[in-house]
């Protein structure tokens, strides 16, 4: 499957997440709804890893990878943590779209730190959508 086909599901499930969440956590503490998804996903992902049979290739993991994948899912842990307080707290449709600022500071870490070009074209786009965010995120 192409890179651009896998995103475009990445984004359509969480779009999806967004939705369900915010219809499940209505009466849920957001530390619990947090724990309760968290641990579908565990089953859920551990449960690919099983039938793909690629549980043995865990031993060939590199010190560094361990540390960045701990370091990737403690950043996950706080993202969701704080994430399902203001989907508890706040509108969906003002949420979401700061969440995903996430995107404008991806490719800003990328460009810093993996070194990924950074383009006048990107620049524009990474303006646009901070400004675009803001203007549906602050909407009366």
């Amino acid at each position: 499957m192409p890179w651009y086909i896998a995103a475009s599901f990445s984004a359509l499930f969480a779009a999806l997440t967004a939705i369900f969440a915010k219809i499940g956590i209505k009466d849920v503490d957001s530390n619990l709804a947090t724990a309760i998804r968290t641990s579908i996903i565990l089953l859920f992902t551990w449960g690919i890893v099983f039938y793909q049979r690629t549980i043995s290739t865990i031993i060939n993991i590199s010190k560094t990878s361990w540390i960045f994948l701990i370091l990737s899912a403690l950043a996950t842990g706080a993202s969701w943590l704080f994430y399902f307080y203001a989907l508890k707290v706040g509108e969906a449709s003002k949420v979401v779209p700061i969440d995903k600022m996430s995107l404008v500071l991806t490719i800003i870490f990328a460009a810093v730190l993996l070194h990924e070009k950074f383009t006048w074209q990107i620049a524009i786009g990474v303006i646009l959508m901070t400004i675009g965010t803001l203007v549906i995120a602050y909407a009366k």
